[in-house]
Parts: structure tokens; C-alpha cells; sequence
């Protein structure tokens, strides 16, 4: 495959891949399930994809390893360490190869439970620890080989989520329509204007926002959609908002038998199709227009 880190180039050009993360401070907004089917509809239209799971809960690890035995027990935290070389004496004989998971339709970098200790491990590191995960992607011949690594990132706003936001091109922002959620969002931008402020990235394009879960039973649910896509377009201007995904038991279905909503047929899996399909596209979209720059 070719993946090397490089140590004579000092200016590195801009790959063809591009890291497309799903971020809510918030839990429960159904981000892994959403990151596993935006994956699975980039695959669907041809693009070769990774998922990329920085969540210690590994949620997104276990959707996407149906069928494919986790065999290492090393995963991204121990490839993050490897990457720093002040933290030598952390490092573990293991590489990208023996680590991620090849599965038919798309690639996994797993997680694991050691990745909540990512902030302590590095708490002594003298360079940018922002900028650990954007180093590794970039030293590494990764996002050449991929034209997307999806991330699933954990639903808190620490340096796990910094990292993360500090690695990203393109955002992708899952919420629910109620209070909770809304603030989430809200702590979520006040993260990236922090990033801004720093200067030491380009901070990621919000490519869309994703009203997730939403309960159409529910007539209050409909007023909280409504406040919060307004309250986004005031801050923003144009939210880009997606249709809502419904809370229905097709969805639910899918995520029980680890599968995505392309290995389904019937009318509420067309719909389901349909809507990631339109995520991919505002995605494609997006990076041709970057690549055309």
C-alpha cells in the first residue's frame, strides 16, 4: 500500500483525500450511525474511504468491522504515539498496515478504550498537541491513497476534539431539535473560533448541518427544529440545514445488524438512501471545487 512517514520532505503538497469529520459536543445526536452511512454513501459512489474512529467508546469500530475480526489489539491511539517522537519511550512496533481493518466497501481505523488517555499521554509534549492527529494524516501517505477519511469523533470538547477539528477539512454537524443538543452546536462553534483566534490551522468548512433523531409525532419537536435552524441562519446567514433524518425503525434496523442503508431494499431504505446520497454529494461537491482551485 505504501504508507511511509516522510522525513526529507519539509513542505509536503496538498494530497487528494480529504477528512470529513462528524462533531456534536452533544451525545446521543446519532453521529456514529451517521458517520458509518455518509462512509458507505461516499463507497457508493466509488470513492475509496477510511473511517477513522477517535471515539474510546469505538462505536463506529464495531459497526464497521461486520464480518472482519479486530486482531490487533493496537489501534489510532497507539499510531498517534508512534507519530511524536518526543513520547519514544510510548512507542509500540506496530504500523498503519497491521492496525487498520480492510473490509469490502470501506477501510477502518479502529479505537480503543487506551484512547481516553490520549490527553495524559501527551500533557508533556513541547510542540503543537493540537496538531498531533494533523501531523500523523499529513506525514503519513494516507490521504493519497484515500480520497476520504471519515471521522467519528467522541461527543465531549477536549483535545481529542481539537485535534480532530485541527485535522478536518469539512464538518459535518449532527444535532437533535431540542435544547440540549442546540447547545452542543453552540459550545461546538466556540471551539472553532478559538481554533480561528490560535491561527496555527486553516479551521474546517461547515459543509452541513443534520437534524437527526427527529420524532415527527412530536409538534414540539418541529418548533425546536425551527428555532434552532433559525438561531443558525442568524449566526451564519445560510445554515445549510439537510432534511431531517426521522427517528424510524428502519434506521434502527440497520444499525442492529451492523449494516448501512444501502444493504437494504423497500421504500423507507430508498428515502434513507436518497438523503445520504445527497450528504455525499454536497461532499463531492465541495472537494472538486477544492481541487479545482
Amino acid at each position: 500500500m505504501g504508507l511511509f512517514f516522510n522525513k526529507e520532505s519539509k513542505e509536503i503538497p496538498r494530497p487528494k483525500g480529504r477528512v470529513i469529520s462528524l462533531l456534536n459536543q452533544k451525545g446521543g445526536v446519532g453521529k456514529t450511525t451517521m458517520a458509518f452511512n455518509v462512509a458507505h454513501a461516499l463507497s457508493h459512489q466509488g470513492k475509496k474511504v477510511l473511517c477513522l474512529d477517535m471515539d474510546p467508546q469505538a462505536n463506529l469500530s464495531l459497526l464497521c468491522s461486520q464480518g472482519v475480526s479486530l486482531e490487533s489489539d493496537k489501534n489510532i491511539f497507539h499510531l498517534l504515539l508512534n507519530s511524536v517522537r518526543e513520547l519514544k519511550p510510548l512507542h509500540t512496533p506496530v504500523v498503519f498496515t497491521e492496525v487498520v481493518v480492510r473490509n469490502e466497501k470501506i477501510d477502518l481505523l479502529p479505537s480503543g478504550e487506551e484512547l481516553s488517555g490520549f490527553e495524559l499521554s501527551v500533557a508533556g509534549v513541547s510542540s503543537p498537541r493540537q496538531l498531533i492527529l494533523k501531523r500523523f494524516l499529513e506525514k503519513s501517505n494516507i490521504l493519497n491513497f484515500y480520497d476520504y477519511v471519515v471521522i467519528d469523533g467522541p461527543p465531549t470538547l477536549g483535545l481529542l476534539v481539537v485535534n480532530i477539528l485541527c485535522a478536518t477539512d469539512g464538518l459535518l454537524v449532527p444535532f437533535r431539535p431540542d435544547e440540549f443538543s442546540r447547545k452542543g452546536v453552540d459550545h461546538l462553534y466556540e471551539v472553532l473560533e478559538n481554533i480561528e483566534d490560535m491561527g496555527i490551522t486553516q479551521t474546517p468548512k461547515v459543509l452541513a448541518h443534520i437534524p437527526n433523531l427527529v420524532d415527527y409525532r412530536r409538534k414540539q419537536e418541529g418548533v425546536d427544529l425551527e428555532k434552532i435552524v433559525n438561531g443558525l441562519q442568524e449566526r451564519f446567514g445560510e445554515p445549510k440545514v439537510v432534511d431531517p433524518f426521522y427517528n424510524r425503525a428502519s434506521i434502527v434496523r440497520s444499525q442492529a445488524e451492523k449494516k448501512s442503508v444501502f444493504e437494504f431494499k423497500g421504500k423507507e431504505f430508498n428515502k434513507l438512501q436518497g438523503q445520504f446520497e445527497h450528504i455525499a454529494g454536497l461532499i463531492e461537491d465541495w472537494r472538486q471545487e477544492g481541487l479545482q482551485q
